[in-house]
């Protein structure tokens, strides 16, 4: 096709990359680009590098942060006896918009999923362990309500009943097969509020 120049092409293509972005919007994305002041743009691509150059992962919860510890690891009013274990940094991100959570977190990076070739050892549940130091008093499993985010919050469970922590998890005002990202803050309010030991 030789509607474009090859680098309107390539620009497509490269937001076409990114996740839930179809071609449609893809091309929108780029003519956007095109249209806006060149200092619009250089300083759109400076913050995508420094980002990506300067974002790292707090050693004591895995979240994003500039600094380590993280600005909620750091924080003193934060109730360390309870974590909140998430499959991802950026479900931090939803869970805070609720603002009635004031316990700290653990990001594993990913869930338990033998179909897809993951077990215990490829996420951060030997780091969530190492945590479980006698403050802790609850842990709650925030892991998505699909099959793989179910085996994994049964798998904290069974890991740290023995220590004596209680385990919790989320209630299902979240739909089954659904995403954290996607709940909104009601939902996820009450979905904290209705949480169970496991």
């Amino acid at each position: 096709m030789d509607f474009y120049p090859v680098l309107i092409e390539r620009l497509i293509e490269e937001f076409a990359k990114l996740p839930g972005i179809g071609h449609k919007t893809a091309q929108r994305l780029a003519l956007h680009i095109l249209n806006c002041p060149q200092e619009e743009v250089r300083e759109f691509a400076q913050v995508m590098v420094k980002a990506r150059d300067t974002i790292k992962y707090c050693s004591v919860c895995g979240n994003y942060t500039e600094k380590d510890p993280c600005a909620i690891c750091s924080n003193p009013s934060r109730d360390k006896s309870v974590i909140c274990v998430v499959e991802q940094p950026k479900d931090i991100m939803f869970m805070e918009r609720v603002r009635e959570y004031n316990g700290v977190y653990h990001v594993l990076h990913g869930n338990i999923s033998p179909m897809a070739g993951r077990g215990p050892g490829d996420i951060k549940l030997r780091e969530l362990i190492t945590r479980m130091n006698g403050e802790v008093k609850e842990v709650i499993a925030a892991t998505n309500p699909n099959v793989e985010g179910e085996a994994t919050a049964m798998y904290i469970a069974k890991i740290l009943k023995p220590l004596g922590v209680k385990v919790t998890r989320i209630a299902h005002g979240i739909p089954v097969g659904g995403d954290l990202e996607y709940a909104d803050e009601v939902t996820l309010s009450k979905a904290l509020e209705g949480r169970k030991e496991i």
